[in-house]
């Protein structure tokens, strides 16, 4: 058992105070985006009291830290990262490939000489990216394209008469070759058109008290002219109460608006952005790994064993709440990190025991055997999904 250091990215988008609440630490006055608890190339956790990170741990033991069906499901690799997500303002519209896509657009871009640090690259690597997010305070998403017929309904009664072709084509054709050619078509209008039509949408939105309105209108502020506002309002508009999840598959177009969640994801850096941001996008190749089947987002909640059920073999989230004078044990289940996100928690394995506050995380290898939380507070832990 070992507690980790775990770095903070400072993404333009992140909140500058929630994740220093959470930790109890003075605010720097930047962004702080995202905690990472992981073994991420990019930004490994440290080992506390150790000048190792985990990713040096890892290597150096394969076997050891991840277990024998860990390494010849993934590698020598662990295959998911964890982090602490603060959205103030919201991210990009993003999609992630499915292992095969992945695959050949990784190769693919390599054939072509891409450098893997290019900004034009999509492809960093040849693994799919699912995620999922769990809210720990009040927490907005926009999640998967929305059955039309509601989308006429939310949309239509803004009244902009510069919609009518995307809305014609979603009443005659309400479905997934509907919604895919609805959004071919404000995506690929000339860029005059589609700055005509944001603009319309934001002026219409302007004094309305719909959820829906308020949402384009503060999208319009932050990226005037960005064709991903009227995206935007094409996906399910989701509010999740903490504690409350969302699973997000390959080809699902979301975004994360506001917020603080723990998400998990596989450890992939493969992203395919769609509108609201000034990074790249490849249009082109987002419309071909796009899913446009509209269905209502699917919201999860934690079974009795505390497991946020996915698809995902990369990954298992599960939320344990820890009250005094009773004591949760945890089977062993390969490698994990535990959180805490409330309270106080100590943890104890086979190697010893550490002291969980909000914020802080720690590493039980393969070999741990059952870990017994006790205390008062709540804890999420992350494991693979295999086995």
């Amino acid at each position: 058992m070992q507690l980790l250091d775990n770095p903070i990215r400072p993404y333009a988008w992140g909140s500058p105070t929630a994740i220093p609440a959470m930790l109890g630490v003075k605010p720097t006055g930047e962004p702080q985006a995202e905690l990472w608890m992981g073994a991420h190339p990019g930004s490994p956790s440290g080992l506390v009291g150790k000048a190792q990170t985990l990713l040096d741990l890892i290597s150096a033991d394969p076997e050891g830290e991840l277990g024998s069906p860990c390494v010849r499901e993934f590698g020598p690799r662990l295959p998911f990262l964890l982090k602490v997500l603060a959205a103030e303002n919201p991210l990009s519209l993003q999609a992630h490939p499915d292992p095969a896509q992945a695959k050949a657009g990784f190769e693919r871009e390599n054939a072509d000489g891409i450098p893997l640090s290019a900004p034009h690259r999509n492809y960093k690597d040849g693994d799919a990216k699912p995620e999922l997010i769990c809210a720990l305070t009040d927490f907005e998403a926009l999640v998967g394209f929305r059955p039309p017929a509601e989308t006429l309904e939310v949309v239509g009664a803004f009244g902009v008469r510069e919609l009518e072709p995307l809305l014609a084509q979603l009443r005659e054709q309400p479905d997934e070759e509907g919604v895919r050619a609805a959004f071919t078509m404000l995506m690929t209008a000339p860029a005059d058109r589609r700055r005509a039509v944001v603009d319309a949408v934001v002026a219409a939105c302007a004094g309305r008290t719909e959820p829906a309105a308020g949402l384009a209108s503060r999208l319009g502020e932050r990226y005037p002219g960005d064709a991903g506002v009227v995206a935007a309002l094409l996906l399910n508009h989701v509010r999740l109460a903490p504690g409350e999840a969302l699973y997000l598959p390959a080809g699902n177009l979301h975004a994360y608006v506001h917020g603080l969640g723990v998400e998990i994801l596989a450890n992939s850096d493969n992203v395919l952005r769609g509108g609201l941001t000034s990074k790249h996008i490849d249009l082109p190749e987002l419309l071909r790994i796009l899913d446009f089947t509209p269905r209502p987002a699917e919201i999860l909640r934690a079974d009795d064993e505390g497991r946020y059920a996915t698809p995902a073999d990369e990954f298992r989230l599960s939320r344990h709440v820890v009250t005094g004078g009773t004591e949760v044990t945890l089977d062993p289940a390969g490698p994990q990190i535990l959180l805490c996100v409330e309270g106080a928690v100590a943890a104890r394995g086979e190697t010893g025991k550490v002291d969980l506050t909000p914020g802080r995380s720690a590493w039980a290898g393969a070999a741990e055997g059952p870990v017994t939380l006790a205390g008062d507070g709540v804890v999420f832990r992350a494991t693979a999904g295999i086995g």
